[in-house]
C-alpha cells in the first residue's frame, strides 16, 4: 500500500502535536511538585539567541498548520503569538488539532506537484507540494517539538526519549 501526502502529514502532524501536548502536561507536574512558578518554564530557553518554550510551541503550531494549509491550497487559520502560561499553551495546540482535523484528506490527496511558494528570510521559496512537506514542513515541525523537549528536560523536567516518542 502506497502512503498519500495525506498520511504523511496531517496524521504526523497531530500526533506530533500529541506528544507536545504530554510534554506540557509532564513540565507543569514538575513545576508543580517542585514549587516553581510555572512561567519560569514557558519562558526557558536553550540558548539567549532561542525561542522560549512557548515560541517552540507557537514554531510548531506554525510549522503544522501551515503546512497542513499550503499542502490543501487554502488560508491557514491565524493564532497570533500571545501565550504566556501553560494553560494557552495546551489551548493553542488544541485549536491547532483542531484545525488540522478539519482539513479533507481530498484537498491535499493527489495534488503532490501543487506548486508552493513562501517566504522565508526575505527570499521566496518554491516548491511542490510533496517536496514541501519532506524538506521544510516536516523537519521543521519536528525542530519545534524535540527543542520543546530538549527546553523542558534542560529545565530539570524528567522526561525522556520515549515522552518525545510516544506510545505505537
Amino acid at each position: 500500500m502506497a502512503l498519500s501526502l495525506y498520511d504523511i502529514s496531517v496524521p504526523v502532524f497531530i500526533r506530533g502535536l500529541g506528544q507536545l501536548s504530554h510534554l506540557l502536561d509532564k513540565g507543569l507536574a514538575h513545576a508543580q511538585a517542585s514549587g516553581i512558578d510555572p512561567t519560569v518554564l514557558v519562558n526557558a530557553r536553550l540558548a539567549p539567541d532561542m525561542y522560549t518554550l512557548a515560541g517552540q510551541v507557537q514554531g510548531a503550531s506554525d510549522a503544522s498548520k501551515l503546512g497542513t494549509a499550503r499542502l490543501a491550497g487554502i488560508a491557514a487559520p491565524s493564532f497570533p503569538d500571545t501565550e504566556t502560561r501553560y494553560e494557552e499553551l495546551q489551548a493553542r495546540v488544541a485549536k491547532t488539532v483542531d484545525f488540522l482535523q478539519s482539513v479533507d484528506r481530498a484537498q491535499i490527496d493527489g495534488f503532490e506537484e501543487r506548486p508552493v511558494t513562501m517566504k522565508a528570510r526575505g527570499n521566496e521559496l518554491q516548491f511542490t507540494a510533496q517536496r514541501y512537506l519532506l524538506q521544510f514542513a516536516l523537519p521543521n515541525f519536528f525542530f519545534h517539538v524535540a527543542t520543546a523537549h530538549g527546553v523542558l528536560r534542560h529545565s530539570g523536567v524528567p522526561i525522556g526519549k520515549l515522552d518525545y516518542l510516544g506510545r505505537f
